[in-house]
């Protein structure tokens, strides 16, 4: 559209009479409406098509940045909030952790010479249960022992009949038995 006007600028001059540079005529008063209707037009539909949306998206985007600064500042305010609650709270724990161990401290003392004589009676009944169950354990692994040789024996007996072996096996699977048994452990 401009360039089209610039045309038409271009084809009036031309038509000026030799000697005249601008000529206040007709046809100038009709391009000059022209102009200023083509340039009213050409505003109003710049104004319609791109100010009024990029006006709109703008307010939008100022609407959600101050709802977003609102959230903001309530979530500081409440962040600060149970702050100082949490501090508050945590005086309070530290008070109640201090008389708690002032009272322990004070029935740790009370308590501590009855507490040592009730131990050394519970060790000497414990050492000598200790005792017992020593005595007992090592009789139960003599007898454990026993069944397990026994059943290694018949195992092997089993073996060496099933199989008609020769030396050089029955030596083998003697070590083989061996070497099961020192893989066992024994059960307490």
């Amino acid at each position: 559209m401009i360039l089209l006007d610039f045309l038409v600028i271009l084809i009036a001059t031309a038509d000026v009479p030799p000697g005249r540079v601008f000529g206040m005529d007709g046809q100038t008063l009709v391009m000059a409406i022209t102009y200023i209707v083509n340039v009213s037009v050409l505003a109003f539909v710049l104004a319609y098509l791109l100010y009024r949306p990029v006006r709109d998206v703008l307010r939008k985007r100022t609407n959600r940045i101050q709802n977003q600064l609102l959230q903001a500042e309530e979530e500081l305010a409440k962040a600060t909030d149970m702050r100082q609650r949490y501090e508050q709270r945590m005086e309070e724990v530290e008070r109640e952790r201090e008389d708690i161990l002032s009272e322990a401290r004070k029935a740790a003392a009370e308590s501590k010479q009855r507490q040592i004589a009730e131990a050394k009676k519970e060790a000497d009944a414990i050492r000598e249960r200790a005792e017992a169950t020593v005595k007992m354990e090592w009789e139960r692994a003599e007898n454990d022992m026993r069944t397990a040789i026994i059943d290694v024996s018949a195992v092997m007996a089993e073996k060496f009949v099933s199989l008609a072996i020769n030396k050089e096996t029955h030596d083998r699977l003697f070590d083989e038995t061996m070497k099961d048994l020192e893989g066992m452990t024994w059960s307490d």
